[in-house]
């Protein structure tokens, strides 16, 4: 297994122990499934509504398993609050929208999610925000892009391409600026990449991803400081509608427990498999940060399992996918299984505001998500299928 500096372990316990003693000093967290709350007294209920009591009330405001999960992302991040949310996307929404207004300026990564680009596009556009997109490894141009903007939108490493940003220069002029900084920090994880040390304001989580790890939830999280996060919570959070349910929660909950060693495994694999296709005849191009250098790669302390390589013109990239056997066809990553999607394929996507074409994904591109595999079987998957895809 691939070695690195070894996981803090102030880190492993929060990912161990539950925030708050549990009832019955149960194991783990409780699933409290239930849309309200009760009170004993007229005056109980008066003081939650004029916020001098935080008891819960009504989940589609607060719940206990979610607080849970809320209290150990922002440990995890090391930051002061948090808010759980039903998917990555509503995060990511929640993380933006109360931010911004007509007339400003956003500055975003190039090759970022593609439905956070569509967001940028097809909503933020439609009320005269407007978006520029800069190459998030030219760390000047994204620092020359911050003055007069109003927030600016980090994947390190980004979704496709894969290439890092200098979180900590960013972090900093961003402040300078007066800017808002907003990471999706999903592929990393806390556990590898600490953005709130680097400056970075509003940390985004698909926990749908590694966090919950099983390929059986949908969830988002924001955290970062108290004020922003209550800036979410007046401006957008009860709003918008995109709650966590609390059954959703604890499956985020149960798969952050193994959350260390399912990431080691997902790095071994990926490093396996990267050096196998590194010096490969017929792959053009390895999109993975462990074998590129940036000064992003210094707030790295290990490797999410995804990444991306381009087969040569003498491959027949759906052959290749269908030939796979270990590896599954499909969209997501952060489960056990590994999973493969052809960029071919995601240029299709319907609607005008696709982000493969708008920022030139190669057709030749394959996006793979090492699951938790023995990696000598993955690699010969691999391997295999690509011989048996040649022309």
């Amino acid at each position: 297994m691939t070695h690195l500096p070894p996981v803090p372990p102030a880190l492993t316990e929060a990912l161990l122990a539950p925030a708050a003693t549990q009832p019955h000093d149960a194991t783990s967290v409780p699933i409290f499934q239930t849309s309200s709350f009760l009170f004993d007294r007229y005056e109980d209920l008066a003081a939650v509504f004029a916020g001098r009591s935080d008891r819960f009330i009504y989940t589609r405001g607060d719940n206990p398993t979610v607080a849970e999960l809320e209290a150990l992302i922002a440990r995890l991040e090391g930051t002061e609050a948090a808010r759980g949310f039903a998917s990555g996307m509503a995060a990511i929404s929640a993380a933006i929208i109360p931010f911004v207004q007509a007339g400003d300026r956003v500055v975003a990564v190039e090759n970022l999610y593609s439905d956070a680009f569509r967001l940028f596009e097809v909503v933020l556009g439609k009320f005269g925000v407007t978006t520029q997109y800069v190459d998030g490894a030219d760390t000047d141009a994204v620092i020359a892009a911050l003055p007069g903007a109003r927030l600016v939108y980090l994947e390190s490493p980004t979704s496709w391409t894969f290439t890092l940003q200098d979180l900590a220069a960013i972090g900093a002029a961003a402040r300078a600026e007066g800017v808002i900084s907003v990471i999706d920090n999903s592929w990393a994880t806390p556990l590898y990449q600490r953005p709130a040390e680097a400056g970075i304001d509003l940390i985004v989580h698909a926990a749908s991803k590694y966090l919950s790890g099983h390929s059986d939830t949908i969830a988002g999280l924001v955290t970062g400081p108290k004020a922003l996060i209550d800036r979410i919570n007046h401006d957008a959070y009860h709003y918008l509608g995109g709650k966590l349910s609390p059954f959703d929660a604890w499956l985020v909950l149960r798969g952050m427990r193994s959350l260390n060693l399912r990431m080691a495994r997902h790095m071994e694999n990926g490093l396996a498999l990267g050096r196998a296709l590194a010096d490969h005849p017929e792959v053009t191009a390895l999109r993975h940060p462990a074998f590129h250098d940036h000064p992003g790669r210094a707030g790295l302390s290990g490797f999410g399992g995804l990444f991306a390589f381009d087969l040569a013109e003498g491959i027949d990239i759906p052959r290749f996918a269908d030939a796979l056997r270990l590896t599954k066809i499909g969209v997501s990553w952060g489960g056990p299984e590994s999973l493969v999607i052809p960029a071919e394929a995601a240029l299709g996507l319907s609607g005008s505001a696709n982000s493969f074409r708008r920022f030139g994904v190669s057709p030749r591109s394959i996006r793979f998500a090492a699951g938790l595999e023995e990696p000598e079987a993955l690699v010969a998957d691999v391997l295999s299928a690509i011989d048996e895809a040649r022309r």
